[in-house]
């Protein structure tokens, strides 16, 4: 049954023969069918195993199934299949009072029409499995391997008529475009490796100025080592002399007993005697040059 525009309503029954509630349905919908022109409706009936595009539009998923369109409007009924229910549904005009199908669930709509060529292959494909199974006696296995096989030489000869179609379709640059193109590219990555040259040289040399640094810095401290160093050694050399200094002074004060009371004749024969031996003795000057030889050796060491 086809639906059209226009004032007179329509009812759809779809139904499957091997469905228990529709063979009950059936005389009820015989008999709503005679009155059908006393109602003054399209009355329908469509075999879902027969017209899977059918059901597929409409989208059936239980049985049986009831369906009214007014003016390209498609409602659902969803009542019981009973003669007097469905006749109260159109002289009540309850129709009215349902939802009616909009959007994409439309029978009318694009996602529909895609859902009833689904159906419709499918429907196909399984009146040819019951031939190759029924008919000819062919395994089941090998119907489904017959199947598979043709699903993919169906999907490359697809494949090989969209890249025919791209092919036709696609306009190829002119030569001098794709050559600016190139030379465009080629530009990019020249200046890409100039940039990454620079950045390299730039790390380069500030490693080079951190070292710079770095070797400034060590020979500083080592100046300011060898200074500290000389100060200690001339600090030394001091106290080596005051010691010394000291040691003359107390030879100096050290006397002989009853001085006061010997006479002037009896102290300048002493006097020269004591001066001979306020001489420093070599041997003692010797040892103490040695002792500032060697710590001035031990502070070079040290230094280096």
């Amino acid at each position: 049954m086809c639906f059209s525009r226009g004032h007179k309503s329509q009812q759809l029954y779809s139904y499957a023969p091997w469905c228990p509630s529709c063979q009950q349905t059936d005389s009820e919908w015989e008999t709503f069918a005679k009155n059908g022109e006393m109602l003054q409706i399209s009355v329908g009936k469509v075999d879902v195993i027969q017209e899977p595009g059918l059901s597929g539009r409409f989208f059936v998923t239980t049985l049986p199934a009831f369906f009214h369109a007014k003016d390209g409007i498609f409602r659902r009924y969803r009542g019981p299949g009973i003669f007097e229910d469905l006749q109260n549904y159109i002289l009540e005009k309850k129709w009215q009072s349902v939802e009616p199908l909009t959007g994409w669930k439309s029978p009318a709509s694009l996602t529909m029409s895609g859902m009833a060529g689904l159906f419709s292959i499918s429907g196909k494909i399984w009146h040819l499995h019951n031939y190759f199974t029924v008919t000819l006696g062919i395994p089941a296995w090998c119907s489904y391997v017959f199947f598979v096989i043709a699903t993919l030489v169906f999907g490359l000869f697809m494949g090989l008529v969209l890249v025919v179609i791209s092919e036709c379709f696609y306009v190829p640059l002119p030569r001098h475009l794709s050559e600016r193109s190139e030379q465009n590219g080629r530009s990019e990555e020249a200046h890409r490796a100039e940039q990454l040259q620079d950045a390299e040289e730039e790390k380069d040399d500030s490693n080079e100025e951190e070292n710079k640094d770095s070797l400034v810095d060590d020979e500083e401290e080592k100046e300011d080592l060898g200074d500290e160093d000389e100060a200690e050694e001339e600090e030394e050399e001091d106290n080596l002399a005051a010691g010394v200094d000291e040691e003359r002074s107390e030879a100096n004060d050290q006397g002989p007993p009853g001085e006061d009371s010997v006479t002037r004749e009896e102290v300048e024969p002493e006097e020269a005697e004591e001066g001979v031996s306020e001489k420093p003795c070599p041997a003692d000057t010797e040892v103490v040059e040695d002792s500032l030889r060697q710590r001035k050796s031990q502070h070079a060491d040290k230094g280096l």
